[in-house]
């Protein structure tokens, strides 16, 4: 092979390509080869020899002379560790780069949910990007990054949030890394609290047991009128269900018979399906709201329809529970006030982890679902007859199921209900 030692410039290598050179080494930098391709000597590859060891770091042109030379040192302090280690290096330049390419992988992964790409897009489109899009990669440590994103952005913004924006970075760049694109991760001994020391406490409960009669009764006067987001409301007080899984509730998946609930796993933030039992209060309550949504002609497939045939979205019941509560809670406040009473009420710990259907490890599948489906429904029934003390029984008329509704109750849904329509998106309602 005709080896040739130059001075590596793009100049250069434009230059020998006409001639019958193979490859191209620097005195300035012993390690590294450039090779033609045999195919086209207008492009070549680069690559990194330590030990005996070769590893190709990457093409040209699209790798350039430059970016190569900038980029060797990174390469070396690499593989000085460990000789069999990737010499990959990329194109990208700068932080910008590798957020372009997260951007555009992340828009087209199915495995994320709606949620969570619109969280991430808005965190990369809303700062990361306007912040550090120019910043060059061999620029991104410590201090840099709490320059320019984190120190700014604590100034202004809940920890909470800060927190978050920066998990979407670490991602991008862990991502990155593991496919090869980039040689070495710059972030990979950083850490949130590298720059944040203050403790993430959680947000205090704007709902507590004290608040249960208020609430209920409130949720009792207001069914009849606007009984799509009364109803959805209730349902999360009951079983301490998250909003995103409960709006999106259909018909299909209540069995009034056998007294349970259906959450197919795409609804759950954890991705696994979710089983809850229907006590008798909530089977009575369930027949009470589809009376009032036939009365009103509606036959479709979901509890909380909204726009196009769909469940309402997540947007629109927010919305809803903002008006409904006044500000002065949240939807998430329904799950809050559910749990410390469970624990109040001696609900075992175990038991109200399931209900919530948090993340669990090490559990045994025959205990799950065997013995803790009764202990579940146990907990449930306790908990009911406890909201039965502070105003639940007006809510679901004292009726069960397989027993029929009170005569006026159904009445009173046909005449007031189909007054406001149960679609919310479809216009504008009276709360």
């Amino acid at each position: 092979m005709t080896t040739l030692h130059v001075t590596l410039t793009d100049a250069e290598i434009r230059r020998q390509a006409a001639g019958p050179v193979r490859q191209l080494r620097d005195h300035r930098y012993p390690e590294l080869r450039f090779r033609y391709s045999t195919a086209d000597r207008n492009k070549g590859a680069w690559h990194v020899v330590v030990r005996g060891k070769w590893g190709k770091a990457g093409n040209y042109p699209s790798i350039n002379a430059k970016l190569m030379q900038a980029t060797l040192p990174a390469i070396l302090a690499r593989r000085s560790v460990d000789p069999a280690a990737t010499s990959t290096t990329t194109s990208w330049t700068t932080v910008g780069d590798v957020l372009d390419w997260y951007a555009d992988r992340m828009s087209r992964d199915r495995g994320l949910s709606a949620k969570r790409k619109a969280s991430a897009q808005s965190a990369l489109r809303c700062h990361l990007v306007p912040r550090l899009q120019e910043l060059e990669l061999a620029s991104l440590n410590r201090a840099s990054l709490d320059r320019l994103l984190m120190w700014p952005m604590q100034e202004r913004f809940a920890l909470s949030f800060v927190r978050s924006v920066y998990g979407v970075l670490a991602v991008a760049f862990r991502q990155a890394t593991r496919l090869a694109l980039l040689g070495v991760n710059p972030m990979t001994d950083l850490k949130y609290t590298d720059f944040v020391r203050t403790r993430i406490k959680p947000k205090p409960a704007r709902l507590r047991g004290d608040d249960l009669p208020d609430l209920l009764q409130d949720l009792a006067k207001r069914i009849e009128r606007a009984p799509l987001e009364s109803m959805l409301a209730l349902m999360m007080l009951c079983h301490g269900t998250r909003l995103g899984e409960t709006r999106l509730a259909r018909w299909k998946s209540l069995n009034l018979t056998t007294g349970q609930w259906f959450i197919p796993a795409p609804d759950t933030k954890t991705k696994t399906e979710h089983t809850l039992p229907l006590t008798g209060q909530a089977c009575a309550l369930i027949e009470r709201y589809r009376a009032i949504q036939q009365a009103c002609g509606y036959q479709g497939p979901f509890l909380f329809p909204g726009r196009a045939g769909g469940a309402i979205s997540a947007t629109l019941a927010s919305t809803l529970f903002k008006a409904m509560a006044k500000g002065k809670w949240s939807s998430h406040d329904l799950r809050k006030v559910a749990r410390t009473q469970w624990m109040d009420l001696g609900i075992d710990y175990l038991v109200g982890e399931m209900l919530l259907n948090h993340a669990m490890k090490d559990l045994d599948a025959t205990y799950i679902h065997t013995t803790a489906e009764g202990m579940k429904r146990k907990a449930l029934e306790t908990w009911h007859a406890h909201l039965d003390q502070h105003g639940f029984k007006p809510l679901h008329s004292g009726t069960y199921a397989g027993q029929p509704l009170i005569e006026n109750s159904a009445q009173a849904s046909k005449n007031t209900a189909c007054s406001a329509s149960l679609h919310p998106s479809h216009g504008r309602r009276q709360l």
